[in-house]
């Protein structure tokens, strides 16, 4: 499995935070939107958007500890694709950076995991 497929199944190691009991999904490239993907429950109607933050100048790279790629089996961050959550609001779009989904590229095994870092914010308003 590569990332250029159109559908990725992906397997959640524990439920996202608020997610539970889901922990399969398939990831769906959104046609026209660089970067931007929807990440849907395999059962029920759950559905996430998601944005990888290498599409574009987002000056998102966060330190990954070898824990965090131990919890999607992955033993180098070659093998991981970094993504955060987005948020639509009616004042506009916010990024969830304290919490980016991680991806093994070659497994889809992945996780949700929660930096204790608090310079990385919950709600990041995109385009700022």
């Amino acid at each position: 499995m590569t990332m250029t497929t159109v559908d990725v199944d992906v397997d959640f190691a524990t439920a996202p935070p608020g997610l539970a009991p889901h922990t399969a999904f398939t990831l769906h490239r959104v046609e026209g939107a660089d970067g931007l993907y929807a990440l849907h429950s395999a059962v029920g109607s759950v559905r996430l958007f998601l944005l990888d933050p290498q599409s574009g100048d987002y000056g998102y790279r966060p330190r990954l500890t070898r824990g965090m790629l131990a919890e999607i089996d992955a033993t180098d961050e070659s093998d991981v694709r970094v993504f955060v959550v987005i948020n639509p609001a009616d004042d506009g779009i916010y990024l969830n950076l304290r919490a980016p989904v991680l991806l093994h590229s070659r497994t889809g095994r992945a996780a949700q995991i929660i930096f204790d870092d608090q310079s990385y914010p919950v709600r990041a308003l995109l385009g700022r």
